[in-house]
């Protein structure tokens, strides 16, 4: 018979297996940390750490945050966003790519605002236990 395990203990066997995962973890953490409490202070430390963990990825991720680095540390610090009218911007360009000239304005008014809906029911929904 297979056992439960709770999700930490998941987490703890994944990072056994996988220590690099655990070392990105933590660096996810540390950002998530630096958002929860506006703090971009850490910011430039934190992209040291990133740029050095070994990753390619996570190295690119780096290079394109430092491009524009004054625009994330603000984007950290502020409780002032663009993120809401962004996400509506995207839903917006995939339904019109998704209809594709198939129907007409009436039609894409009523997915956009169908979209805006369950979004705003989403965002209701409770922090991750992660």
């Amino acid at each position: 018979m297979r056992t439960r395990t709770l999700p930490r203990e998941r987490l703890r066997l994944l990072f056994a297996h996988c220590p690099e995962l655990a070392h990105v973890h933590e660096l996810v953490r540390e950002f998530a940390a630096m958002l929860d409490q506006r703090d971009a202070t850490k910011l430039p430390g934190w992209l040291e750490n990133l740029a050095t963990c070994g990753h390619p990825t996570l190295a690119g991720l780096v290079k394109v945050i430092r491009e524009d680095e004054a625009a994330a540390t603000q984007g950290i610090a502020t409780r002032c966003s663009s993120g809401m009218n962004e996400g509506r911007v995207t839903d917006v360009k995939l339904q019109k790519r998704i209809m594709s000239g198939r129907a007409g304005i009436a039609l894409l008014r009523q997915r956009v605002v169908l979209i805006a809906n369950l979004r705003r029911r989403g965002s209701n929904r409770t922090a991750s236990p992660w």
